[in-house]
C-alpha cells in the first residue's frame, strides 16, 4: 500500500531513501571514528574515554537511527492496519475514518519529528567546536578541567545542519500532506 497522496509518496522516497542513505553512508564517514580520534590533554585512555562520554552521552548516529525508526512507527501501524483491513489506496481518501486515522498517523510523525528536533538541539547544539572543555574532577585528577580536541569539527557542524534541514523538510512534507488530504476531503482538489 502506497501513501494516498503524491506528497506522501515523495515523503516516503525522501525519508526512506535520501535521509537513510545520507545517515548511513555520510554519517558513518563523518562520525564513524570520532571516539578513536577524540584526544584530551593529558592524552591517556581513561581521560579520553571519560571525556568522550561526557562530550557525547549518545552518539549522533545512534540518535538519528532511533529518530528514523521512531518516526516510522506511526506510518507502519497505519499500513499494518490497512493491510489487515484490506484497505485500498483510494479508500483512504474517500472514507472519513480511514482519512482520520491516516491524518492522525501523519500528525504523530510531525510530533515525533519536533520532539527529535528539540532533543537534537539539547544534545548536539548547532555547532561542533574544535575544543571541548571536559570536567575531569570525578577522576580525582590534579586539574578539574582538561582540553579535548574534537576531530573533524567543521564536517560535523555541516552534518548537524543537514540533519536539522532533513527534519524541517520532513515536517513540511507531513504538514503539506495533511493539507492535501484535507483539501481532497473538502472537495477543493480532485481525488486521483
Amino acid at each position: 500500500l502506497r501513501p494516498p497522496t503524491v506528497i506522501g509518496q515523495f515523503h516516503t522516497l525522501f525519508f526512506g531513501s535520501i535521509r537513510m542513505f545520507f545517515l548511513g553512508v555520510l554519517g558513518f564517514a563523518v562520525y564513524g571514528n570520532e571516539a578513536l580520534h577524540f584526544s584530551c590533554d593529558p592524552d591517556k585512555r581513561e581521560v579520553n574515554l571519560f571525556c568522550y562520554n561526557q562530550f557525547r552521552p549518545i552518539t549522533p548516529q545512534v540518535f538519528w537511527a532511533l529518530q528514523l525508526v521512531i518516526v516510522l512507527v506511526p506510518g507502519a501501524f497505519f499500513h499494518l492496519y490497512a493491510a489487515c483491513k484490506s484497505i485500498k489506496q483510494e479508500d483512504i481518501l474517500q472514507k472519513s475514518s480511514y482519512s482520520g486515522f491516516y491524518i492522525f498517523s501523519v500528525f504523530l510523525r510531525i510530533v515525533l519529528e519536533v520532539v527529535a528536533f528539540w532533543l537534537q538541539i539539547q544534545l548536539f547544539g548547532f555547532k561542533v567546536n574544535a575544543i571541548y572543555m571536559c570536567d575531569v574532577g570525578a577522576l580525582d585528577k590534579k586539574f578539574n578541567i582538561t582540553r579535548c580536541m574534537v576531530p573533524e569539527h567543521f564536517e560535523k557542524t555541516i552534518f548537524l545542519i543537514a540533519m536539522y534541514t532533513f527534519t524541517v523538510i520532513t515536517v513540511i512534507l507531513c504538514v503539506a500532506e495533511i493539507f492535501e488530504i484535507s483539501c481532497r476531503r473538502l472537495g477543493f482538489l480532485k481525488t486521483q
